[in-house]
């Protein structure tokens, strides 16, 4: 199974926004810091704002901060929101066509690892990604590239 983009995005978002909690963050840094597509992140900061993972201000000097502490925000919960329904195979959706669903076990046994790897992710938060802060800082060029600006002035 892979993630979607929209979830891998997501998660660098919340991650880029974890780092730096006294500031409002720009699209436009976060799509130069992982050289990602400005319309693609566009979507996904849209989606997690609506979802309360993020706070948006808008206007000049605006931009973006984590709408929730890190320790709230459970990955198992973000990735729920951002993959949908997930069908691992076709007999998950309500029109399967496989000749041999009636027998077979496949679909329940996938429900279980699909179910396990749930369990896993909802045990971590966003803090548990920033434990290191420093090397994820020095990777996507924190460090020295973003002063850091007071909360409420976006500069």
């Amino acid at each position: 199974m892979k993630l979607s983009s929209f979830s891998d995005y997501s998660l660098r978002v919340l991650i880029y926004l974890g780092l730096q909690p006294d500031r409002l963050a720009t699209v436009g840094e976060i799509t130069a810091a992982f050289d990602l597509s400005r319309g693609h992140l566009m979507k996904v900061v849209h989606q997690l704002g609506k979802a309360g993972y993020l706070e948006t201000v808008r206007g000049k000097g605006g931009g973006i901060r984590l709408g929730r502490t890190p320790e709230d925000i459970v990955l198992g919960q973000v990735i729920r929101h951002t993959e949908g329904r997930i069908e691992l195979v076709e007999c998950f959706s309500g029109e399967s066509h496989c000749r041999i669903q009636p027998a077979c076990r496949l679909r329940a046994i996938l429900a279980e690892a699909l179910g396990a790897m749930f369990r896993v992710l909802d045990a971590y938060t966003l803090a548990d990604l920033l434990r290191q802060p420093e090397s994820l800082e020095s990777i996507i060029g924190l460090s020295a590239a973003v002063p850091l600006v007071p909360e409420g002035r976006a500069g």
